[in-house]
């Protein structure tokens, strides 16, 4: 059965125009490395500002809220969560099955783009992958955040969306005080320790962005699966 809800989680995430975004995004950022590279003779002198500025502030948390909110938020909305709420189906099942392959499409859309701009901005290898993973661990929490969201209001899009652009783009970038709780700062610091040489200058030691990346992560999860058990079948119809 888990494969099954695999499946639909893929047919709902795909089969609609907002599945268009994830391909989109990660494009643009792809594509703006590639013209940098082409028309600026030192590319890799600013690939680190625009990795953490585009790839981790903007186009990850973008990417994640579409895989996140998508991958059940749909079927809410349209009423086809009812079938798999009918079945004897453990609602952790649903949550955890629905989280992997939100997940999975962030280290496609998200990760894996993030190491391809920067090879192509002519960062190390080291550096790139260093962004990739910081990317990837950060998508875990945010996918987490936009699957609570999900199953606990019907304006996930919307609230996920001023979170993603005002809250991780802005303040989590820019204010002080904000970036200690910002999931962009706690990717940063697995960027810093993977990197080195001060690539990076995070808000968060590293100790203390683990523990709240698996908290975050680990906190959503349960929320989404705990909702999703007090949401009957009349309320999803």
């Amino acid at each position: 059965m888990t494969a099954t809800i695999a499946r639909l989680t893929y047919s709902t995430l795909f089969g609609h125009r907002r599945g268009l975004l994830m391909f989109i995004l990660p494009g643009v950022m792809l594509g703006l490395a590639l013209l940098l590279r082409l028309t600026v003779d030192d590319s890799a002198s600013f690939s680190t500002d625009l990795l953490q500025q585009l790839a981790l502030a903007v186009i990850l948390p973008l990417v994640a809220l579409v895989a996140g909110t998508g991958a059940i938020a749909t079927e809410i909305d349209d009423g086809s969560i009812v079938y798999l709420l009918s079945k004897p189906i453990k609602r952790h099942t649903i949550v955890l099955t629905k989280a992997v392959v939100a997940f999975a499409c962030i280290a496609v859309f998200g990760a894996l783009p993030t190491l391809l701009s920067g090879v192509i901005l002519g960062a190390s290898f080291k550096v790139s992958l260093a962004f990739a993973i910081g990317a990837l661990v950060a998508g875990a929490a945010y996918t987490s955040i936009f699957l609570a969201l999900s199953v606990m209001t019907g304006n996930a899009v919307t609230i996920g969306l001023l979170y993603a652009l005002l809250w991780e783009s802005v303040m989590g970038s820019y204010v002080p005080g904000a970036r200690t709780l910002s999931v962009q700062q706690w990717g940063l610091s697995v960027v810093d320790k993977l990197a080195g040489d001060n690539v990076v200058e995070p808000s968060v030691k590293l100790p203390l962005a683990l523990i709240l990346l698996v908290v975050v992560t680990v906190l959503g999860l349960a929320l989404a699966v705990s909702r999703l058990r007090s949401l009957t079948l009349s309320s999803a119809e």
